[in-house]
Protein backbone atom coordinates (compact mmCIF):
# COMPACT_ATOMS: atom_id res chain seq x y z
CA UNK A 1 0.00 0.00 0.00
CA UNK A 2 2.90 2.53 0.86
CA UNK A 3 4.45 3.24 -2.03
CA UNK A 4 7.09 6.35 -2.91
CA UNK A 5 7.69 6.67 -6.59
CA UNK A 6 10.99 8.32 -8.51
CA UNK A 7 11.00 9.33 -11.69
CA UNK A 8 12.84 11.74 -13.74
CA UNK A 9 16.42 10.32 -14.08
CA UNK A 10 18.58 10.00 -17.37
CA UNK A 11 21.70 10.88 -19.10
CA UNK A 12 22.41 14.22 -19.34
CA UNK A 13 25.57 15.97 -19.86
CA UNK A 14 28.03 17.99 -17.41
CA UNK A 15 26.02 21.14 -16.61
CA UNK A 16 23.27 20.06 -17.26
CA UNK A 17 19.94 19.73 -15.44
CA UNK A 18 17.24 17.46 -14.87
CA UNK A 19 14.35 17.18 -12.38
CA UNK A 20 13.48 14.10 -10.17
CA UNK A 21 9.54 13.48 -8.50
CA UNK A 22 9.26 11.43 -5.71
CA UNK A 23 5.47 10.78 -5.63
CA UNK A 24 3.99 9.52 -2.45
CA UNK A 25 1.00 7.15 -1.66
CA UNK A 26 -0.56 5.03 1.31
CA UNK A 27 0.31 7.36 4.31
CA UNK A 28 0.01 10.98 5.61
CA UNK A 29 2.01 12.70 3.17
CA UNK A 30 1.76 16.19 5.26
CA UNK A 31 2.96 14.36 8.26
CA UNK A 32 6.14 13.53 6.80
CA UNK A 33 9.55 14.65 5.69
CA UNK A 34 10.97 13.39 2.86
CA UNK A 35 14.68 12.99 1.93
CA UNK A 36 16.61 12.41 -1.36
CA UNK A 37 19.75 10.00 -1.18
CA UNK A 38 21.72 9.31 -3.58
CA UNK A 39 24.46 6.01 -3.94
CA UNK A 40 26.66 5.02 -6.38
CA UNK A 41 28.81 1.86 -7.16
CA UNK A 42 31.18 0.68 -4.16
CA UNK A 43 30.03 3.72 -1.94
CA UNK A 44 28.21 4.52 0.92
CA UNK A 45 24.67 5.87 0.84
CA UNK A 46 24.54 9.81 0.68
CA UNK A 47 21.89 12.50 1.56
CA UNK A 48 21.61 15.03 -0.90
CA UNK A 49 18.46 16.48 0.26
CA UNK A 50 15.39 16.67 2.82
CA UNK A 51 12.67 19.14 3.58
CA UNK A 52 10.70 19.27 6.88
CA UNK A 53 6.93 18.33 7.04
CA UNK A 54 5.49 21.19 8.65
CA UNK A 55 7.12 24.63 7.75
CA UNK A 56 8.99 23.66 4.53
CA UNK A 57 12.48 23.61 5.77
CA UNK A 58 14.96 22.60 3.41
CA UNK A 59 18.36 21.00 3.84
CA UNK A 60 21.00 20.05 1.21
CA UNK A 61 24.03 18.43 1.54
CA UNK A 62 27.47 20.26 1.13
CA UNK A 63 28.51 18.93 -2.16
CA UNK A 64 25.09 20.00 -3.93
CA UNK A 65 24.67 23.35 -1.96
CA UNK A 66 23.73 26.23 -4.48
CA UNK A 67 23.11 23.72 -7.26
CA UNK A 68 19.74 21.74 -6.16
CA UNK A 69 16.50 22.63 -4.94
CA UNK A 70 13.72 20.57 -3.29
CA UNK A 71 10.39 21.61 -2.70
CA UNK A 72 6.94 20.02 -2.00
CA UNK A 73 3.33 19.94 -3.41
CA UNK A 74 1.30 18.25 -0.78
CA UNK A 75 -1.91 18.25 -2.84
CA UNK A 76 -0.20 16.20 -5.32
CA UNK A 77 1.51 14.17 -2.33
CA UNK A 78 5.15 14.81 -4.48
CA UNK A 79 8.64 16.02 -3.60
CA UNK A 80 10.92 17.41 -6.62
CA UNK A 81 14.47 17.87 -6.27
CA UNK A 82 15.78 20.20 -8.99
CA UNK A 83 19.28 19.86 -10.33
CA UNK A 84 21.38 22.12 -12.00
CA UNK A 85 24.88 22.05 -13.41
CA UNK A 86 25.62 18.82 -12.70
CA UNK A 87 28.87 16.96 -12.69
CA UNK A 88 29.96 13.36 -13.40
CA UNK A 89 30.41 13.28 -9.67
CA UNK A 90 26.54 13.26 -9.24
CA UNK A 91 26.00 10.10 -11.28
CA UNK A 92 24.16 7.89 -8.83
CA UNK A 93 20.69 5.96 -8.16
CA UNK A 94 18.64 8.55 -6.18
CA UNK A 95 16.34 7.29 -3.83
CA UNK A 96 13.53 9.59 -1.71
CA UNK A 97 12.46 8.54 1.94
CA UNK A 98 9.82 9.52 4.08
CA UNK A 99 9.90 9.88 7.98
CA UNK A 100 7.62 11.14 10.03
CA UNK A 101 7.47 14.31 11.74
CA UNK A 102 11.25 15.57 10.99
CA UNK A 103 14.75 15.45 8.80
CA UNK A 104 16.47 12.54 10.16
CA UNK A 105 20.03 11.47 9.11
CA UNK A 106 19.65 7.61 9.98
CA UNK A 107 15.61 6.59 10.35
CA UNK A 108 13.03 6.44 7.35
CA UNK A 109 10.04 4.83 7.26
CA UNK A 110 9.77 4.03 3.59
CA UNK A 111 11.79 4.03 0.37
CA UNK A 112 11.66 4.26 -3.04
CA UNK A 113 13.36 2.21 -5.44
CA UNK A 114 15.43 4.73 -6.87
CA UNK A 115 16.24 6.59 -10.15
CA UNK A 116 19.01 6.47 -12.59
CA UNK A 117 21.13 9.36 -12.73
CA UNK A 118 23.60 9.86 -14.98
CA UNK A 119 25.98 12.66 -15.94
CA UNK A 120 28.33 12.05 -19.01
CA UNK A 121 31.67 14.41 -19.38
Amino acid sequence: EVQLVESGGGLVQAGGSLRLSCAASGFTFDDYAIGWFRQAPGKEREGVSCISSSDGSAYYGASVKGRFTISRDNAKNTVYLQMNSLKPEDTAVYRCAAVEGHCSPWEYDYWGQGTQVTVSS
